[in-house]
């Protein structure tokens, strides 16, 4: 019901920083929780950043004070900006929708890769 793009991958050196956009088609109920998750490898996917269609936002401590979570509920889109990124920070992030109602049905986005350099 629901498909979520994203954009904004890319190869970077450290300190630089690097914009996500992800954009949700289909069935969207405006009741929702827009996030970004990633995943190293031999690492499990873990949460990075959510917002609530209401603002609410959630960080891990990771990246709290380099990474800005932001929504555009117009547009059902979610941005996730990053600025002094480290090396730790290479992953594939994934877009996620989650429906605040009934079941909670998530929906996921097919990743864009993220390389930080030294």
């Amino acid at each position: 019901q629901v498909q979520l793009a994203e954009s904004g991958g890319g190869s970077v050196q450290t300190g630089e920083s690097l914009r996500l956009s992800c954009t949700a088609s289909g069935s969207i109920f405006s009741i929702n929780t827009m996030g970004w998750y990633r995943q190293a490898p031999g690492n499990q996917r873990a949460l990075v950043a959510t917002i609530t269609s209401g603002g609410t936002t959630k960080y891990t401590d990771s990246v709290k004070g380099r990474f800005t979570i932001s929504r555009d509920n117009a547009r059902n889109t979610v941005f996730l900006e990053m600025t002094s990124l480290k090396p730790e920070d290479t992953a594939v992030y994934y877009c996620r929708l989650r429906r605040m109602i009934g079941s909670g049905t998530e929906y996921w986005g097919k990743g864009t890769l993220v390389n930080v350099s030294s």
